[in-house]
């Protein structure tokens, strides 16, 4: 494990993200998922946010309802009185993220910009709530997160997005390529169509910058192991209960 740069990757272990709480189940991203995972021992979550019409900053992954919940419609299209009637498996509400955050003040957070909306409405809660050690922003567009980085300042950690990511990739490979600096880590699938992404010489290429590598989203078992023994240092799931017991196995469930 690479050394810790932020706060928010001060932990003793492999970091274990509850990936949407824990999506096996079906209520993603829900407060439901995110009790079951603390309970399980997780102290790592991973979400998305969005913006209703009406500025509110809610965890869910879809720019859309229809997937998972009951209701219909884009998020950013709704007001928030429309989007909190909405049950996720026709069960459990969405939540705003800042009320996980006040329901879960020992947890850390993953979170996806998922929309350019969400940008400033993310930074000023984390700067209100000063959570700036619990929260780490992240998202596809490196533009999204770069932006999020300027305007929150070096106390925001932030994870690097596809062309970061991409810069690393051919760096590790001994191409010459720019990354974007002050991230903290690179967040990355193991494998994109069918091409690995994560090797020895990614992970080696990381930590010599100081980056950790927290891979998504792993469900099996094997494939865990291999990526520990490669060296990441952090594992995203939506089976709790499977990454649990692999790093229980090895010593390292903190």
């Amino acid at each position: 494990m690479t050394r810790v740069r932020h706060p928010y990757l001060d932990h003793p272990a492999t970091l274990a993200f509850a990936h949407r709480g824990g999506a096996a189940d079906g209520l993603e991203n829900t407060a439901a998922a995110f009790r079951r995972a603390a309970a399980a021992g997780y102290r790592y979550f991973e979400t998305d946010v969005h913006t209703t019409a009406d500025g509110r900053l809610v965890a869910f992954h879809d720019p859309t309802l229809d997937r998972v919940t009951d209701a219909r419609g884009r998020i950013a299209d709704l007001p928030w009185s429309e989007v909190r009637r909405a049950r996720v498996a026709g069960r459990e509400p969405l939540p705003l993220f800042e009320e996980l955050l006040e329901e879960f003040p020992e947890a850390r957070w993953n979170v996806d910009l998922k929309a350019e909306s969400a940008l400033t409405p993310l930074v000023d809660l984390i700067r209100r709530t000063g959570v700036w050690d619990r929260v780490c922003v992240g998202s596809f567009s490196e533009g999204r997160v770069a932006r999020a980085a300027r305007l929150a300042g070096p106390r925001l950690a932030t994870s690097y997005g596809v062309r970061g990511v991409l810069g690393l990739r051919l760096r590790s490979l001994g191409i010459p390529a720019a990354v974007r600096l002050g991230a903290v880590c690179a967040q990355v699938p193991q494998s994109q169509n069918g091409i690995p992404v994560v090797d020895r010489r990614f992970v080696r290429e990381a930590h010599a910058r100081g980056l950790q590598v927290h891979v998504w989203t792993v469900n099996d078992a094997d494939r865990m192991a291999a990526l520990l023994d490669l060296g990441v240092d952090g594992i995203m799931t939506d089976h709790l209960e499977t990454l649990r017991t692999v790093l229980t196995d090895r010593g390292v469930w903190v």
